[in-house]
């Protein structure tokens, strides 16, 4: 089922890189995680000859609804300590691509027809890019898990010296993005990012509960760092250094995150005919926001408000 699925994903990306963005496919990368022996990470590449210099972007996929590999990736919230960079979370250090033993392999290397590491395969794909074309720009981007390790790969590439990728680094953007370790962490990556074209933004859709976990408090001490681009439910962005109730939990936002929820419901059945097909609802996202009723936070986190919200927002 699990390779089935990932056939088909394949074929839609690449349907839709090639037949309606009109870029180059370069791949589609079903990536090994060693500490749990299995694959639990997926990312796609495709590139843009048409602009100069060349653009090259690396998308990092979210956790699947039904990949429980890919949820234990997520719930592994232990602490994964780097001397002089920081603590990073667990799950997240390792779906990148952290060996068992060992540093970060300098080459991608694997045996027996076993998948290479989400690291060393971007890693290598970018460093092709950048001796092909030095002006070339890369752009990283990911939704929920993908967000995370799209944040993370500028931080190892940093530890292991890949200046060359780092200083084509044209932008990190996420969505929908957990928070991947300490403040010490945060300052190690924004400081990186600041002495190239980087740009990271953290885009953030209302009441989205996943970026606001894992908890930024004494005891778990995650913290988010860099500019959140803030959409409320009518699609206005704001930015600002931490999104509105960071931990969701708040009894003041309760009822409010309610009453929200009871109107992305209403919103998200007229939306179709008052701004046409293209924002049209689907049923099964209609379904989801009936489970908002309940549970406010989880809705919000599924892709649709986020493509509307960068389609939509004025600011």
């Amino acid at each position: 089922m699990a390779s089935k699925l990932a056939y088909e994903n394949e074929a839609v990306i690449r349907r839709t890189v090639t037949d309606v963005w009109h870029m180059e496919f370069i791949g589609f990368y079903n990536c090994w995680n060693d500490h749990t022996n299995q694959i639990t990470t997926q990312v796609f590449m495709f590139r843009d000859k048409r602009r100069q210099p060349e653009l090259v972007v690396t998308a990092f996929r979210g956790t699947g609804a039904f990949d429980m590999a890919q949820w234990c990736v997520d719930f592994d919230i232990s602490w994964y300590e780097i001397p002089d960079v920081g603590k990073v979370h667990g799950g997240f250090y390792k779906a990148l691509g952290l060996p068992k033993k060992g540093s970060w392999p300098k080459s991608v290397a694997h045996s027996l027809g076993q998948p290479p590491s989400a690291y060393t395969v971007v890693r290598d794909e970018m460093a092709a890019a950048v001796k092909r074309e030095p002006g070339v720009q890369l752009l990283v981007t990911g939704h929920s898990l993908g967000g995370a390790l799209a944040v993370l790969l500028p931080a190892v590439l940093a530890m292991n010296g890949e200046d060359d990728i780092l200083k084509s680094l044209a932008g990190v953007y996420t969505f929908g993005q957990p928070r991947v370790g300490d403040e010490k962490l945060g300052e190690f990556v924004g400081n990186r990012l600041k002495t190239t074209p980087a740009r990271y933004r953290r885009f953030v859709y209302c009441n989205d509960l996943v970026p606001r976990l894992p908890y930024d408090d004494s005891s778990f001490m995650f913290k988010h760092f860099g500019e959140c681009v803030y959409f409320d439910s009518f699609y206005h962005a704001v930015v600002m250094e931490e999104e509105p109730n960071k931990n969701y939990f708040s009894l003041l936002q309760v009822l409010p995150k309610y009453i929200n929820a009871g109107w992305e419901l209403v919103r998200g059945l007229v939306i179709g005919l008052t701004l046409g097909a293209t924002y049209k609802q689907s049923w099964a996202m209609t379904a989801f926001r009936l489970v908002g009723l309940f549970i406010p936070g989880l809705p919000p986190h599924t892709p649709y408000d986020y493509v509307n919200s960068t389609l939509l927002s004025k600011t």
